[in-house]
């Protein structure tokens, strides 16, 4: 046990991910300050000290993009790190347009300045969601750009506009009518990589009109297998963003190393957890498997008490709500009854601590602290992760001030 009292402290974690290409970052909700603070500390020193080259997150691929043309200083982009979020325009915008992200976007910013152009560090998302937004992105690129990928984009696209940008009318339809638009997609994703390959392009917007692509793929599986029930969907999207994160690394090069940061549920290991009996996997689960332990470093985070940022409701207003003490013999509990301060806790999956499972809080965009119960995931911790953060008593992100647009 190593107590947090600085960002020297981190140094221990920073030895014990070694060689590691993957460091999962997690969080056990999308709207506590400390989670994103501690992260973004933690990723300062694998950029610095250890040559990581990139930032993958539980974010669309659009909006992610935007800030990343402004962190790497490309032109026509916004003109200060604030302007930049402004593309997070989608419910929950708290998750990325926070006051942390804008002091963790400065400091990118002026870190990729002095950098070559392969040097500059990105930041990505690598979710689901952007169905609409990833095809709008598409058709601008390729019109800008002249492609003779812009028929099949239209008529790709032009399969989903009876459904009036309404993910749940399309799912609806897909999964019950057999109006399926997956084809369409699948070819032009299809198209698109020949296309690039055929370039030979290592031009980030020939990436972004890729990614984009995948998004629109993986999107529609999505929402078609969502409204079926079951795990179909939550597998669904961790796999795209396994997928997705694989296609930026290669982007970057053999020798590319890749931070995430995504909630606690995706990054640690689904087989330490009940998700298993489920049948649901993970993005910490399938890398691991895919790549070995030795090369993927996952770290957890959690809190006793304090603050959080989320809603009462699927698209409502973000509220600052109170995260009541943690239940008895929970993990947060165990560890606060260790000690009322912040720590951290390295875990050697050889040794026989930390192998029974317990409860693990996970808070949502949506919470209902009356709730509390039913927030907790049963967990093999030392299983589930390699490390973890623990805040003794945790306050509620600030959320940037922003026009919403509610899904």
């Amino acid at each position: 046990m190593i107590r947090l009292d600085g960002a020297d402290d981190l140094d221990a974690v920073v030895q014990a991910i070694g060689d590691a290409d993957f460091v999962l970052l997690g969080e056990a909700s999308h709207g506590t300050s400390e989670f994103y603070t501690w992260r973004a500390e933690l990723s300062k020193k694998l950029i610095t000290e250890k040559g990581f080259s990139f930032i993958a997150v539980e974010g669309d691929w659009p909006s992610c993009y935007t800030l990343n043309r402004y962190l790497k200083q490309y032109a026509g982009t916004a003109p200060n790190a604030r302007e930049a979020l402004r593309d997070f325009n989608r419910w929950p915008t708290w998750m990325w347009a926070n006051e942390e992200i804008l002091q963790f976007s400065q400091w990118l910013y002026d870190y990729n300045k002095p950098q070559s152009v392969k040097s500059k560090v990105g930041f990505y998302g690598i979710d689901v969601y952007s169905l609409w937004e990833s095809m709008d992105e598409i058709l601008r690129h390729l019109e800008k750009t002249g492609s003779p990928e812009l028929d099949t984009a239209h008529k790709a696209f032009a399969c989903f506009d009876p459904y009036d940008r309404d993910p749940q009318n399309y799912g609806v339809s897909a999964a019950f009518l057999s109006e399926s638009c997956e084809e369409e997609v699948v070819k032009l994703l299809a198209d698109l990589q020949a296309a690039r390959k055929r370039s030979g392009s290592d031009d980030e917007a020939s990436l972004s009109e890729e990614l984009n692509a995948l998004v629109a793929v993986n999107a529609e599986r999505y929402y078609r297998s969502m409204v079926r029930g079951g795990p179909d969907s939550w597998n669904v999207r961790d796999r795209h963003m396994v997928e997705a994160l694989e296609r930026i690394k290669a982007s970057h090069g053999q020798a590319a190393k890749a931070i995430v940061w995504e909630h606690n549920t995706h990054i640690g290991d689904a087989r330490a957890t009940d998700m298993k009996a489920d049948g649901m996997i993970n993005v910490g689960q399938l890398v691991r498997e895919k790549y070995g332990e030795d090369r993927v470093y996952a770290v957890g985070f959690g809190t006793h008490r304090g603050t959080v940022t989320a809603s009462d409701r699927w698209g409502g207003e973000a509220k600052t709500m109170q995260v009541p003490e943690a239940q008895p013999d929970s993990w947060e509990d165990l560890m606060h009854r260790a000690g009322a301060f912040d720590k951290i806790m390295l875990f050697d999956r050889k040794e026989s601590l930390f192998v029974e499972p317990v409860g693990h809080r996970a808070i949502g965009v949506v919470y209902n602290p009356r709730h509390e119960r039913g927030n907790y995931v049963p967990s093999v911790i030392a299983q589930r992760y390699d490390a973890f953060i623990y805040i003794d008593v945790s306050h509620a992100l600030s959320p940037l001030k922003q026009e919403v647009l509610h899904v």
